[in-house]
């Protein structure tokens, strides 16, 4: 077993003993085996960050194995510089779930717990897969787990929440599917998605493939106006689902882009840029002015997802260098972020039992070490500098000027919209004097929701003040996607 294999695998092995062993009179045993497990997990991918080679965009750690012989389906792993950040962004915001749902989870934890590890392992079998028909298979399995999460453990309208996210989703991948058996077939009969990049296709069947793809990976984005999905999952997920649904499942959405859309359909995505970018930017800007005007405080940070999103896809579908690096930086800096934003709404909706932002006021008196925290996180999702929310917007601002210099004024307007809600929502939240009984009641938060907001502000301080570890490993293969896309389009 390789590395990959072994990150992919050990969450969903402790997933399945919970399963098998763990009962709700064995509670305690249960989250320290899930804990174990979802560190074990993390520990697994630390490897492929140490033994990456920077300076060449080849895939590593690739593993190979004969699956379906019949249709020449194989097991076939290996990361790149696109990939690779995701492995353990994906194992960290395991951990981070795990510890978030340790006293908050009192019912089927076994079962809980057991989602979240393996739907954590299917997310980076995502990732690692460079068999098209194993990409699908961890694609769609993702569904799983997280449509389990939301309609078991979500809110009162959870089973509605969990059909729209289940619907939406399955829809547009059935598209994909379509679509692969195409690309199966002009191939000769094989899954590779590297050997598809080279596949010379003509601009029907490209801009045929362009939308099928486009259909599975908007969706999953959520890019506008296929987003409505989003909130409507948050309010109802539970907060560890939001955490994980914002973190990491939307990311592979955009991932699908650069994995298919963009190298298998080249001319395609020259001809249709345009179209993701106008979408891009409407979402960056109306989505924004959306956000503003949202009472509930998890729809908030939801519809800011959507905006923060619309850079990603915007970065990529400029076609240069710090535009597609600043996107997938973006992915990785909204993972840290977006996870800190729904667990601080989670810590105080355990507490009061509400996620209106009227209900709340002057909480920094009640809890001033969460409230630094919540600023912290707040100023992140700004934008602020030295935080990780600012270097992925300001490179993708740079490449939209670098491209044209109106687009780049459009996106940078992201930042004070992104500003304006979030400022907005922290002061009527926590500032002023307190509002009400049940804030002048609230007690701080304890060690253990200490710990896990203290990992996420160091992700997003450390990513924030030093990019450079991220920036190096996607340089190579940034470089060579855009050099085939730029041949593709002379040719």
């Amino acid at each position: 077993m390789g590395l990959l294999s072994l990150a992919i695998w050990t969450p969903i092995f402790f997933g399945a003993v919970l399963l098998a062993f763990g009962r709700d009179d064995q509670a305690r045993v249960v989250r320290w085996v899930a804990l174990v497990g979802a560190i074990a997990g993390l520990l697994a991918t630390l490897p492929l960050y140490a033994g990456f080679k920077t300076g060449t965009s080849a895939m590593q750690f690739v593993e190979k194995t004969a699956w379906i012989d019949r249709f020449n389906v194989s097991y076939h792993l290996g990361v790149d510089g696109i990939s690779l950040w995701f492995v353990p962004l994906t194992a960290f915001i395991t951990v981070v779930v795990v510890l978030a749902g340790w006293q908050v989870i009192t019912e089927r934890v076994n079962q809980y717990m057991a989602a979240f590890l393996i739907l954590s392992g299917l997310m980076i079998g995502v990732f690692c897969a460079i068999d098209a028909m194993l990409f699908y298979v961890f694609f769609e399995a993702t569904l799983i787990p997280m449509y389990l999460i939301i309609g078991i453990w979500g809110g009162p309208r959870r089973i509605y929440a969990a059909f729209k996210f289940f619907l939406y989703t399955l829809l547009g991948s059935l598209l994909m599917l379509v679509a692969l058996i195409y690309l199966y077939t002009k191939s000769g009969g094989s899954f590779d998605i590297l050997t598809w990049h080279k596949l010379p296709l003509g601009m029907t069947a490209q801009t045929l493939l362009f939308f099928a793809f486009f259909a599975a990976f908007a969706v999953k984005v959520p890019m506008w106006p296929v987003h409505t999905w989003l909130p409507d999952v948050h309010v109802e997920a539970p907060t560890g689902g939001s955490a994980v649904l914002a973190a990491i499942m939307l990311k592979l959405g955009a991932y699908g882009f650069l994995r298919f859309s963009m190298p298998i359909a080249p001319d395609a995505s020259h001809e249709w840029a345009w179209l993701v970018i106008t979408l891009s930017v409407i979402a960056v800007i109306y989505v924004g002015l959306v956000a503003m005007v949202q009472q509930d405080m998890k729809k908030l940070v939801a519809y800011s997802s959507v905006a923060h999103m619309g850079f990603v896809t915007l970065g990529f579908f400029i076609f240069n260098d710090l535009g597609m690096a600043g996107g997938l930086v973006q992915m990785i800096a909204h993972g840290f972020v977006s996870a800190a934003m729904f667990l601080c709404i989670g810590v105080l909706y355990d507490r009061v039992h509400s996620r209106e932002i009227a209900s709340y006021g002057g909480v920094v008196n009640t809890m001033p070490k969460f409230a630094a925290f919540a600023l912290l996180f707040a100023m992140a999702n700004c934008g602020l500098p030295a935080t990780a929310g600012f270097v992925g917007e300001w490179m993708v601002i740079l490449g939209a000027v670098k491209a044209n210099f109106w687009l780049g004024l459009a996106a940078a307007t992201a930042l004070i919209f992104g500003a304006a809600y979030t400022l907005w929502m922290f002061k009527r939240v926590y500032l002023g004097a307190p509002a009400n009984d049940d804030v002048r009641q609230l007690v701080d938060i304890d060690s253990r929701e200490f710990l896990v907001l203290a990992l996420l502000a160091a992700a997003v301080l450390y990513m924030g003040v030093y990019p450079k570890p991220f920036t190096d490993v996607m340089d190579a293969s940034v470089a060579d996607l855009l050099k085939h896309l730029s041949a593709s389009k002379l040719n």
